[in-house]
């Protein structure tokens, strides 16, 4: 008996992958689905240089390399498609700051890129679009300002992605300095009727942390969600994300790990490729 099911916006058809075309609407292309566990790597940038913040405190920051540019073309080389980029200053003022080092990576190096943080009006993420983003991720905005972002998800179709940032089950805003009301999987549920591209899910007390996600509530999001999950916060092994991806994972976001050597890029994205064929 031939059978046929769903896998966050993939149809499995006699265990080969296709597209679901409710989905379709909401890739940037049909490839994007069919690399079902994307491993990606985390630029986060203070003053124009490669940074991290432990449990997003901006006193707890730990600066990796001066040169992001370099750093993205380490991770080009190492095999990375895509990059995550946050503009802490951003994320902290309410603004886009760091535009210029985010247009010099988007110039450097062939890799789809998405960027979040400080994002608040429709000009700001034209703006990513023109400069070279292939994504663009909402997060305090979406939660302040729901209608609007319903709006821009509807404008820039398959182009946005929700960022939910959460301490337990409620969902922080404004670079992580303020708890929310909303509940992680409520407001998820609720967001993934837009066409949106996918929702990126960070614990905050696992980021930076090198102490593993949090694999329960990503698989809570990951059931229920039709758009594809992609974890943030902790990840540290191999381990790490091949679960992640038997959770269901549609990607990873990884930071630290790879900054500390803990884990090489070239691991994490054989992992991704052996998850896929599960």
């Amino acid at each position: 008996m031939r059978k046929l099911t769903a896998i966050k916006g993939v149809w499995i058809f006699n265990g080969r992958r296709s597209i679901n075309p409710v989905f379709l609407k909401n890739s940037e292309t049909q490839a994007d689905y069919l690399t079902y566990m994307d491993v990606i790597p985390a630029i986060d940038l203070i003053d124009g240089k490669c940074v991290r913040l432990i449990q997003g405190e901006y006193h707890r920051q730990i600066t990796y390399e001066p040169d992001p540019v370099k750093q993205a073309r380490q991770f080009f080389a190492a095999g990375a498609t895509r990059l995550h980029i946050v503009d802490l200053d951003g994320a902290r003022l309410g603004r886009c700051i760091n535009h210029a080092a985010i247009e010099a990576i988007a110039t450097a190096v062939d890799l789809k890129i998405e960027v979040g943080g400080g994002i608040r009006d429709e000009a700001s993420i034209a703006q990513l679009l023109d400069i070279g983003a292939g994504r663009v991720i909402i997060g305090t905005s979406a939660v302040d300002r729901f209608d609007w972002f319903g709006e821009m998800a509807e404008a820039f179709s398959g182009k946005l992605v929700l960022g939910l940032d959460a301490r337990g089950s409620k969902v922080a805003t404004h670079g992580w300095a303020q708890d929310s009301h909303e509940q992680l999987l409520e407001f998820a549920t609720q967001a993934a009727r837009l066409p949106i591209a996918a929702i990126i899910y960070t614990d905050i007390t696992k980021d930076g942390m090198l102490s593993g996600p949090n694999f329960e509530r990503t698989k809570a999001l990951v059931d229920s969600v039709e758009v594809p999950v992609i974890a943030a916060g902790g990840v540290t092994t191999v381990e790490d994300v091949r679960k992640l991806g038997q959770l269901g994972a549609g990607g990873v976001v990884i930071g630290r790990a790879l900054y500390e050597g803990g884990l090489t890029l070239p691991d994490a994205l054989a992992a991704g490729r052996a998850a896929e064929q599960k």
